[in-house]
């Protein structure tokens, strides 16, 4: 795995919350964010089943700028059907 990291909130500060790297082997996003709350979780459960090894997180969005430059170049339309096995 090669992480590239994109950055961080800059209101952060010393903690690393929320951030965005790329997977640049894989191309999968890979974020960092607050744990979403048990209320949150359970109405996400209601469209989307929610296995043991995945998680619910919040970003805020100020982070939309990260996330686009994260997606900038890694999926070109013709890739997009591409169906990712793991996630």
């Amino acid at each position: 795995m090669r992480l590239r990291f994109i950055g961080k909130a800059p209101e952060s500060g010393d903690h690393g919350c929320p951030a965005v790297w790329v997977d640049e082997e894989t191309d999968r996003i890979v974020v960092q964010g607050v744990t979403a709350d048990a209320e949150t979780t359970a109405r996400t459960v209601k469209d989307s089943p929610l296995p043991a090894h995945e998680g619910v997180v919040w970003l805020p969005p100020r982070m939309i700028p990260l996330l686009r430059k994260a997606l900038d170049g890694i999926a070109e339309p013709e890739q997009l059907h591409r169906i990712d096995p793991v996630g």
